[in-house]
């Protein structure tokens, strides 16, 4: 295993213990949303708020300073309590980067939250109205929006024997627009038949932690993400999973810059929307 071959104890997590958190909070100018307009805001990791006109979705919101032993190196891009009222809460899956239950009760007011089959037990103690548990193609309408679970080639445990927990991707459906929100994915084949099955307008796709102590192949790099991305056949890329917590070995800055990289090479790179944190744009 890769993990004993580096130390990641010593070259990742103790020095980033002596990192000072980078903070570039904001407080958050969320724009007027027209019909058919989407607003996107990346809070930070995975972390995305996407309104409508009509319709504040929160998927995998995380705003912990600590996974465990893991410190977060930079700030969500503004404070919780700048978030407008959410109506639907998403989550891909039960890893704690993705599902943190303290953000997850602050949130909660009574809304349904839609996860994968078997994660709904970690959530409906929190203050949803309703958990929707979603298996791979399945779909939900929830008033103005149709939410669609994907696959992805990754893993769902939160700890060592939880196996049984489901993992995957969303597609969003909002005003005849389609957002898909990749979750954790290695690059796979699926992703040809996700784009088959869906007009996709905004793929958000992870380009971090490719490198990790476990040598597992469970994150695409950005050149993968970018051939995930064409064969998504998707007309906007947008990055994530970089940038707040040091996952893997690579440096913290490097994803986005192989990313432009690659997506020049394949003359996509107008394209590409390398957001910053908290910081909304419509599209």
């Amino acid at each position: 295993m890769a993990w004993h071959r580096r130390n990641f104890l010593s070259e990742v997590l103790i020095p980033s213990l002596f990192t000072k958190r980078i903070s570039d909070r904001v407080v958050p100018r969320f724009p007027r949303v027209h019909r058919g307009e989407i607003c996107i805001t990346w809070i930070g990791h995975a972390s995305f708020l996407i309104q409508t006109h009509d319709t504040n979705i929160l998927v995998d919101p995380n705003w912990a300073k600590w996974l465990k032993v893991i410190k977060r190196l930079k700030q969500p891009g503004f404070e919780i309590h700048h978030l407008p009222q959410i109506d639907y809460v998403l989550v891909t899956h039960a890893h704690f980067d993705h599902l943190d239950r303290r953000t997850l009760r602050k949130i909660a007011a009574d809304q349904p939250i839609i996860v994968p089959v078997g994660v709904g037990n970690l959530v409906h103690d929190l203050g949803f109205n309703v958990v929707h548990e979603l298996d791979d193609w399945e779909t939900i309408n929830l008033g103005p929006i149709r939410v669609s679970m994907t696959p992805c080639h990754h893993w769902g445990a939160r700890f060592l024997a939880d196996a049984h927990r489901g993992f995957g991707g969303f597609v969003i459906t909002a005003d005849q627009r389609n957002i898909f929100h990749c979750g954790d994915s290695a690059y796979f084949d699926g992703f040809k038949e996700i784009g088959r099955r869906f007009d996709i307008d905004i793929a958000l796709l992870p380009i971090g932690a490719y490198d990790p102590p476990s040598g597992r192949e469970v994150h695409m790099n950005p050149e993968e993400a970018v051939r995930a991305f064409i064969e998504l056949r998707a007309k906007l890329l947008v990055p994530m999973h970089y940038g707040s917590f040091r996952l893997g070995y690579e440096p913290m800055d490097e994803p986005p810059v192989r990313l432009r990289a690659c997506a020049r090479e394949h003359r996509i790179d107008d394209r590409v929307l390398v957001m910053t944190e908290g910081v909304p744009v419509l599209l």
